[in-house]
């Protein structure tokens, strides 16, 4: 039921759900308060439900020892302190990832004990030095760990706190002989979570992963799409083929949303600057889905030439005229970085 897609917390009510395109767009903290704290850490989540973000964000990469871990990508080089434990140098290798090959160190060479010795890092340290500040406190968080911030943030503050995994590489993984599917879904059962009303979002930019969800889980499930490239199992496919009404009603069969770039829902010049918004959120209401756009964030250099203040990538520009711009076009939620802002602008 389209209705109930995606149960949320909004400042209006208990326990509301979407339908129609929502006046109060639902705010998704991306990897928590991301652009305050090292991403996906119980800080950067703590703080986002403070600061009012309806869901909150984990990515889902695989364990040698078949744990879901909270990490951006399965490379963990970038966001941990990995690189400064010796007993972990030899473990440092290049391996094809979707067809792209990538050097450090990967989730699945470590069991889920040996990646609680590591902490979290900022991904962004020149762009977020403040954020960088939180280096080294804070470990790896399992999906159990996430599911559990939300459901206890939520009995503290009576709001309805949603969780919104993306699963990360799936193909990858079930490669390695680690498939993702069987221990989320065990994960979502231990946890209540499979139901259409349950308060979740699950994502994944690819397509087998969500339709074999479908026949299995009634919770609500969102296709990712970004604006160039396709879904790594459907070499075939493009996200620029389906994103058009035809191929938004082939989602429409096995997804209740789309997530997508904002560059796809307002396209941007050779300078940089927004252009005129793109069809495709009313296509995609057309179609029965709820729109998603990712990711908004405050740094000059994500935000549309007109939105930026000074000349300084890591500057603050206008994030809350950004927004605002995208809750005009009748989206349904928004990614941000910064849920505060989010909250705020909406």
């Amino acid at each position: 039921m389209i209705a109930a897609i995606l149960t949320v917390a909004l400042l209006s009510s208990s326990q509301p759900a979407m339908s129609t395109p929502s006046p109060s767009p639902i705010v998704i903290a991306h990897r928590g308060a991301s652009g305050e704290r090292p991403e996906h850490t119980r800080a950067a989540y703590e703080l986002a439900i403070e600061q009012g973000a309806d869901f909150i964000e984990p990515d889902l990469v695989m364990t040698r020892d078949g744990h879901l871990v909270v990490r951006h990508e399965n490379e963990i080089g970038e966001t941990t302190d990995v690189a400064d434990h010796p007993d972990f140098a030899a473990r440092r290798t290049t391996r094809d990832v979707d067809g792209v090959p990538v050097t450090g160190w990967f989730t699945e060479d470590f069991t889920l004990a040996e990646l609680k010795t590591l902490r979290a890092r900022e991904r962004l340290p020149a762009l977020r030095p403040a954020s960088a500040a939180f280096d080294g406190q804070e470990p790896i968080l399992t999906f159990d760990e996430v599911l559990a911030i939300a459901r206890d943030a939520s009995a503290r503050t009576g709001r309805v706190i949603g969780v919104a995994p993306e699963l990360k590489h799936p193909s990858h993984f079930a490669a390695l002989g680690l498939p993702m599917e069987e221990d989320f879904i065990a994960a979502l059962e231990r946890h209540g979570l499979t139901g259409a009303e349950a308060p979740i979002l699950i994502q994944c930019f690819e397509v087998g992963t969500l339709e074999r969800l479908k026949a299995r889980i009634n919770a609500p499930l969102l296709q990712l799409m970004q604006a160039d490239g396709g879904p790594a199992d459907r070499p075939d496919v493009t996200y620029a083929e389906m994103e058009t009404p035809q191929g938004l009603a082939e989602i429409a069969r096995y997804a209740d949303a789309v997530g997508v770039q904002d560059l796809m829902v307002v396209p941007r010049d050779d300078a940089g600057r927004a252009l005129e918004a793109s069809p495709l959120t009313e296509n995609a209401h057309a179609a029965g889905l709820k729109v998603a756009v990712w990711t908004l964030r405050a740094e000059n250099v994500f935000l549309p030439a007109q939105y930026r203040i000074g000349d300084a990538p890591a500057d603050h520009g206008d994030l809350a005229g950004w927004l605002k711009t995208i809750y005009a076009l009748g989206v349904d939620a928004v990614f941000s970085d910064f849920p505060a802002a989010a909250v705020n602008a909406r």
